[in-house]
């Protein structure tokens, strides 16, 4: 489950992850404060492209340092108990004078979706949008399902999918229900509809806190 690695590390390389700032493939963080919480983060990366967790850092991105040993262990426990699958982190120590921070690798997931155990007791699926870790829509969550199991779309056009297409062309964006409202379908037959299209890469999926809309790729 865990490699580590403890390395002293050139303050500019520090500087430059730090310039980075947080998005997509970076979070920092001041310090574990519950397993659940980091393991909604690991997962948001697995389900994604991968990224990496900086601990010890705050949020204007100084360095805050913190007691590697006991990070280290909040860190694997969320890897290993909060989520699921497992997720396989490796962890380095920075030491930058007398404080520490903790680099933490999230691999790109190969059996998505990941899944982090909240504080309800429920396994959810959440993705890396930007800078935050949102709850994976019922759409993205089965085109995850897809991609974990490695299955090959194969689709047939039929006039539903021409309509979203023509949409599309001349229309900057579509919601599942302005979809479904289109061509007159259900729900379920518009999900799979869209899950085709994205596993092909023809439209692309984008999820905010309050809705998920839908563009060509």
């Amino acid at each position: 489950m865990k490699t580590r690695e403890t390395a002293v590390i050139p303050p500019l390389r520090l500087r430059k992850l730090l310039e980075q700032g947080e998005g997509e493939l970076l979070d920092y963080k001041k310090e574990v404060s519950s397993e659940s919480k980091i393991a909604k983060t690991m997962v948001s990366f697995a389900n994604r492209k991968g990224g990496k967790l900086l601990i010890g850092v705050n949020d204007n991105r100084t360095i805050h340092g913190i007691s590697p040993e006991e990070e280290k262990f909040m860190l694997e426990k969320a890897a290993g108990f909060f989520c699921k699958p497992e997720i396989k982190i490796s962890i380095t120590e920075w030491h930058v004078g007398k404080k520490t921070v903790l680099e933490v690798d999230i691999p790109r997931g190969e059996n998505k979706p990941y899944f982090a155990l909240g504080d309800d007791g429920k396994w959810w699926a959440y993705i890396r949008v930007k800078d935050e870790s949102l709850l994976a829509s019922k759409v993205v969550l089965d085109v995850l399902k897809r991609e974990g199991a490695g299955e090959q779309t194969l689709i047939s056009f039929s006039s539903k999918e021409k309509a979203l297409l023509d949409y599309l062309s001349s229309h900057p964006k579509i919601t599942l229900a302005e979809y479904c409202h289109l061509v007159n379908i259900s729900r379920r037959r518009a999900t799979t509809i869209l899950v085709n299209l994205i596993s092909i890469g023809m439209i692309r999926a984008h999820q905010t806190e309050k809705t998920e809309f839908y563009t060509l790729s």
